[in-house]
């Protein structure tokens, strides 16, 4: 063609065409980054709140756990490198099972056994990237699913009404405080020390920010249940939001809710129920039927494998009179114009949808996938398949208790009824050390509370589940008789 250029020679087909070398920013200093707020914005925002400096902010964090350097990470590799070093990472992992590791881990973490069928069925385009519908009511599938869950959360615990969107069931107790202050407006709080202490480190964190706020600790008895009359004397010095038990507690004591939820009302107070062990629901009677006014709680073991952090499934249901004060999102069935059946955002009064001094909640957020799963998991058992597997929990639970028991050297914390978990103090007086042993042998035996509490120190948490067989737990009271030898 008349005025192009020549067509350059082909190139041999034995060569390699050469990698361009991709060009580079010229180094003009250090990397910038977008941050919004300026030196002035910074000091304004920490003389507000109180701290010295940005530091000050992490200063809950043991020094030694801080990071003083840059994280040590690998250069940029392919994705095929990156896969065989997660695999070689992967590897150094003990497998919990009957080949591996054998575990008797709880407290408040409880694995169960997650049928296959519901990991089928999660990863389901439709469902694997489920989040929030912003715009929800075209959203109808999404919508019917939180609608189910709510659905069973309210059976689970027989109150009326059940929300979505609490990250995990530390978080829903705490927030569960908070709607008692908006109902009651009052500002002290009445909690059991049978209460996990992560959960009420997490309700102390949510009550640091409310002047005024008060939180009493009510003691256990010898019987390792709350007791009754340091509650009431407690509830009768001064007006109180209410009353916090949890059940069955951290020592695996299952409370009797009804006296409890008596002694909150005779005050003005609401009785609030925390549930660590849905499981139990299967045999217990509910925190609806006690009297209680809210219920909250954490179903991740129920619901995915348990994991180093991330998002649980916070639970949390009440009265139907009360709703206006629950914190996250309320799903309501509805029919359209055609008199079809529709599913529609009733109730979200988060900080995103209305004033923020408005809201009931400003620290939730929406765990879809995992509350499905859930939902899923509490479907494919139905009513009776939950009381069984509840009632298995029982059955195992007890064979272990009698067993440990009439070893040389172990005494339970508390002689008390209990569900699947329970306490005993160990030969030595250090629990620790007998974890350490145990698992030198290939065996998990339960948690050492002397972490949560030293004056636990000599105490185990023991958690079985319908995932131990009795080879099992043979195997674990053999090992703990060697202990106390």
């Amino acid at each position: 063609m008349s005025g192009s250029s020549p067509r350059p020679a082909p190139r041999p087909s034995n060569t390699i065409p050469a990698v361009p070398t991709p060009r580079r920013r010229p180094a003009t200093g250090p990397l910038m980054r977008y941050i919004p707020h300026t030196d002035q914005d910074v000091a304004r925002m920490l003389q507000d709140i109180g701290a010295a400096s940005v530091e000050d902010l992490f200063s809950s964090i043991p020094e030694d756990n801080r990071p003083k350097d840059a994280l040590g990470l690998p250069p940029p590799m392919a994705e095929h490198e990156l896969m065989a070093m997660m695999g070689r990472l992967a590897s150094a992992n003990e497998p919990i099972s009957s080949g591996g590791m054998l575990a008797f881990l709880g407290a408040g973490a409880t694995p169960h056994a997650i049928p296959q069928a519901l990991d089928s069925i999660i990863r389901r385009a439709e469902f694997l990237t489920a989040y929030t519908p912003y715009q929800a009511e075209i959203s109808q599938g999404t919508l019917q699913a939180v609608f189910e869950f709510q659905t069973m959360v309210c059976e689970l615990f027989d109150l009326e009404v059940a929300n979505a969107s609490m990250y995990d069931g530390a978080s829903a107790t705490a927030e569960a405080l908070l709607m008692a202050k908006r109902v009651t407006r009052r500002e002290r709080f009445l909690v059991s020390e049978g209460l996990h202490p992560e959960y009420l480190q997490t309700c102390e964190t949510y009550l640091s920010g409310l002047p005024g706020a008060e939180l009493v600790k009510i003691p256990l008895g010898s019987d390792g249940r709350t007791d009754l009359a340091s509650a009431e004397a407690a509830l009768a010095e001064a007006p109180s939001a209410c009353l916090l038990v949890q059940s069955p507690n951290f020592f695996g004591v299952v409370e009797d809710m009804r006296p409890i939820a008596e002694l909150a009302h005779a005050e003005g107070a609401l009785a609030v129920a925390a549930v660590t062990e849905m499981v139990s629901l299967g045999v217990l009677v509910p925190p609806g039927a006690c009297g209680c006014d809210i219920a909250v709680g954490e179903g991740l073991g129920f619901a995915a494998p348990l994991s180093f952090g991330g998002p649980g499934v916070g639970l949390l249901a009440t009265r139907d009179k009360l709703k206006r004060q629950m914190p996250g999102r309320l799903i309501g069935e509805t029919v359209d114009a055609d008199g079809l059946r529709g599913y529609v955002m009733t109730l979200a009064t988060r900080e995103q949808h209305i004033r923020r001094e408005k809201a009931t909640s400003n620290i939730c957020t929406n765990q879809g996938l995992i509350a499905l799963c859930f939902t899923i998991h509490a479907a494919l058992l139905g009513r009776r398949g939950f009381e069984r597997l509840s009632r298995i929990n029982l059955a195992k639970a007890q064979h272990a208790r009698e067993a440990i028991s009439r070893l040389e050297g172990y005494e339970l914390r508390h002689d008390s009824p209990c569900f699947n978990e329970m306490a005993f103090r160990v030969p030595g007086g250090d629990a620790r050390k007998v974890v350490n042993r145990l698992a030198a042998q290939g065996i998990l035996p339960g948690v050492p509370l002397g972490r949560f509490n030293p004056e636990w120190q000599d105490t185990l948490l023991v958690s079985v589940t319908e995932l131990h067989r009795r080879e099992d737990i043979d195997r674990l009271v053999a090992a703990l008789a060697t202990e106390g030898a």
